[in-house]
């Protein structure tokens, strides 16, 4: 077997997002947080619930398990028992996320998603995020539109802040005063890669740990099962 790469790293360090949430609804937005939702299933997080996004829950292969119509959503999420794992287009050092325009709002250079579920996510339940190029121009000083609402938006502010994990590193907010932190860097990433590719000062321990490696179990399901054509790749491509 031969050494894990960059993406199934990340996928392991999304997986590690959903450890201890018990019978909670996982809805991870990208390929390789699905990955991770589903090889958390599959091993650590077995009460863990997947859907379909539409009306169905399913298991870790997609087979159909349960009927979840979407307005049931809301009661899971205003109970808080949803996870989400959200990608962002800019995000702040307060955790402030950005999927809906860049410029000014009133005429924008660009036009993204829109704002989305994204506030109603972060003020209910936990939310995490998933950035596959780690930049300056994702990771800003000052977001052009406050989407998901960051940790210096007042009381109460957001519910929880859990992880950000990118092609770099693996990021939280595990600071007095709620801002961003190194939690650790993936291997064959050195922490000044990660203060060069982040527009403003992150928090960093005196010791930054190696993000885990998957175990060969771990590495077997998302290469035979789970990925076996290797799409996981190309999203950090």
């Amino acid at each position: 077997m031969t050494e894990p790469t960059r993406a199934e790293v990340c996928v392991v360090a999304c997986a590690e997002a959903w450890r201890g949430d018990g019978a909670t609804l996982a809805s991870p937005m990208g390929l390789v947080p699905s990955l991770g939702a589903r090889l958390a299933r599959l091993t650590f997080a077995p009460d863990l619930l997947l859907t379909d996004g539409e009306a169905y829950l399913v298991d870790e292969d997609g087979q159909v398990e349960g009927w979840l119509p979407y307005a049931k959503v809301f009661t899971m999420l205003a109970a808080g028992r949803r996870h989400v794992m959200m990608g962002a287009s800019q995000i702040d050092r307060f955790g402030n996320q950005n999927i809906s325009c860049i410029g000014d709002w009133r005429r924008p250079k660009a036009q993204l998603l829109g704002v989305r579920g994204a506030p109603g996510n972060t003020v209910n339940h936990p939310v995490s995020y998933w950035v596959p190029k780690h930049s300056p121009r994702v990771f800003t000083g000052h977001v052009d539109m406050v989407c998901g609402v960051g940790y210096d938006r007042g009381d109460p502010g957001p519910c929880e802040l859990r992880v950000v994990v990118t092609n770099l590193a693996v990021l939280d907010f595990a600071t007095p005063e709620r801002v961003m932190r190194l939690r650790s860097v993936h291997p064959g990433v050195e922490v000044a890669d990660v203060l060069a590719a982040t527009g403003f000062p992150l928090a960093v321990p005196d010791q930054v740990p190696v993000t885990r490696l998957p175990t060969p179990a771990e590495l077997d399901l998302i290469r035979t099962r789970l990925d076996p054509d290797g799409a996981r790749d190309r999203e950090l491509a």
